[in-house]
């Protein structure tokens, strides 16, 4: 499975211990950047991986941020993204069966050993795929204003 990663000025450090971590779990993970720890703006990254991710270079994506609420407004811009904020392995469980996520972003901040919990659960957790929950992620990706 191949995994896209992304983060603005405050992850990297981080991005790369989940980049080991992952690769040693024998996932395929694709660097999206930034690379420098000069401040960034986070959208350009976030923008790309959620690209990555719609146009099936990837299978999911991972954002890290400060907040991690950033990433996720930005990502979630680019059509047939459903990316969540998530804080916890219960948030990204449920956001993958439920609303069949394809991309996570968190926040810089969690500590790096419940980062890789949350981020194993978001990969490993199973999309339910109830009509229920069919139905509402049609009515996302159709609604336009």
């Amino acid at each position: 499975m191949k995994v896209g990663i992304a983060t603005d000025h405050h992850g990297i450090e981080i991005k790369q211990e989940l980049t080991n971590y992952l690769t040693n779990l024998g996932y395929d993970v694709i660097n999206y950047g930034t690379d420098t720890t000069d401040m960034v703006d986070y959208p350009l990254y976030a923008f790309k991986l959620g690209k990555a991710v719609v146009s099936k270079e990837v299978d999911y994506g991972i954002l890290i941020c400060n907040s991690g609420i950033g990433m996720s407004i930005a990502c979630n811009k680019v059509k047939g993204v459903r990316c969540a904020k998530v804080n916890d392995s219960w948030e990204a469980m449920m956001t993958r069966r439920d609303n069949d996520a394809n991309v996570i972003a968190v926040g810089s901040r969690i500590e790096i050993n419940q980062l890789k919990e949350i981020i194993k659960t978001f990969l490993t957790s199973e999309y339910a795929n109830i009509d229920r929950y069919n139905r509402r992620i049609e009515m996302i990706d159709n609604y336009h204003d």
